[in-house]
């Protein structure tokens, strides 16, 4: 029957010709290192001198943008109420304004090309380059999303509370290996956390160093959730391996990062990170990469907007 019908000329040219169309589609939706290279030269640029400006203004931003990213491809919506009113998200998640400035800067360069995606892909390369960290290549042709939702971000979001097997069930979730999620997991070498988010831990649990009576004096049993303290005690504001040497002291801050180090089967990976900080380096850039190709809307999906806070 197939070959009855491949057999005339014409239809054989219109299968020919579909095959050639459905190449060219899948051709133009899939990221690249260089898409932006004919649209808008100075993209890449543009974005590095300013995040490396933001970073050198306040350290704390690149651990903001890397977060950013980080719940941008957990939950694919970028900068959107809906997302940054979350729970894990709300009065925690900066680093917007940096974004607002990098956009309005490449829409003037080249208005309509440079999705807010990318610039939250790229910014979160620089940070951690600009502290310390190694980098890696970022691709491009994101589009941005026509919604966000608030139920997803408050569900797909690992929360500071998550045990070991929570935690990689909430990246095998996303298709990261638990090896990955540990890697990922050292993002926590820069940033602050609030008081909130780890206070049950510094007041309830046995698992921690007694450098948890210093942590009090700036996180009261009641009141101050806002209060902040360095996630790595060691070197926050350097992208190193510190973290991993400090969930071996019992030292980390959140109940989610010690439980990488309790006794279970993440232990072995989080002392090989501690001894090898090439090896964490290499690991955390892959997964980076891994992580910003997390079902990204190309082609002719979404759009790029005008404004990142909201849709066109």
């Amino acid at each position: 029957m197939a070959s009855k019908y491949y057999s005339s000329p014409f239809n054989k040219l219109k299968f020919l010709l579909g095959l050639f169309l459905l190449l060219i589609n899948v051709a133009s939706a899939q990221l690249s290192s260089n898409f932006y290279a004919t649209t808008c030269p100075r993209a890449l640029a543009t974005i590095k001198s300013a995040v490396n400006s933001a970073v050198s203004n306040e350290a704390r931003m690149g651990a903001s943008l890397l977060r950013l990213h980080f719940h941008d491809c957990f939950v694919n919506a970028t900068n959107i109420k809906g997302e940054k009113t979350a729970g894990s998200n709300n009065n925690s998640v900066r680093g917007y304004e940096v974004i607002d400035t990098i956009k309005s800067q490449l829409e003037s360069l080249c208005s309509g090309v440079v999705s807010c995606a990318d610039i939250v892909a790229v910014a979160a390369r620089d940070s951690v380059v600009a502290l310390g960290g190694r980098s890696w290549i970022v691709l491009l042709g994101r589009r941005d999303s026509t919604t966000a939702s608030f139920n997803a971000a408050n569900s797909t979001i690992p929360a500071p509370t998550l045990s070991r097997s929570g935690l990689i069930s909430a990246f095998s979730n996303k298709g990261f290996t638990a090896k990955e999620m540990v890697a990922l997991s050292g993002s926590h070498t820069i940033g602050q956390a609030r008081c909130t988010t780890f206070r049950t831990r510094i007041y309830n649990e046995t698992t921690i160093d007694s450098f948890s009576t210093s942590l009090r004096a700036n996180c009261p049993s009641t009141g101050g959730d806002n209060n902040l303290s360095p996630l790595d005690t060691t070197s926050p504001t350097s992208v190193d391996n510190a973290y991993f040497k400090n969930l071996q002291s019992q030292k980390g801050l959140l109940h989610s990062d010690q439980q990488l180090f309790s006794g279970g089967s993440t232990d072995s990976q989080v002392n090989a990170y501690s001894s090898n900080p090439g090896s964490f380096s290499t690991d955390f850039a892959n997964a980076m990469i891994k992580m910003g190709n997390l079902s990204p809307l190309t082609g002719t999906s979404g759009q790029i907007r005008k404004n990142c806070r909201k849709v066109n």
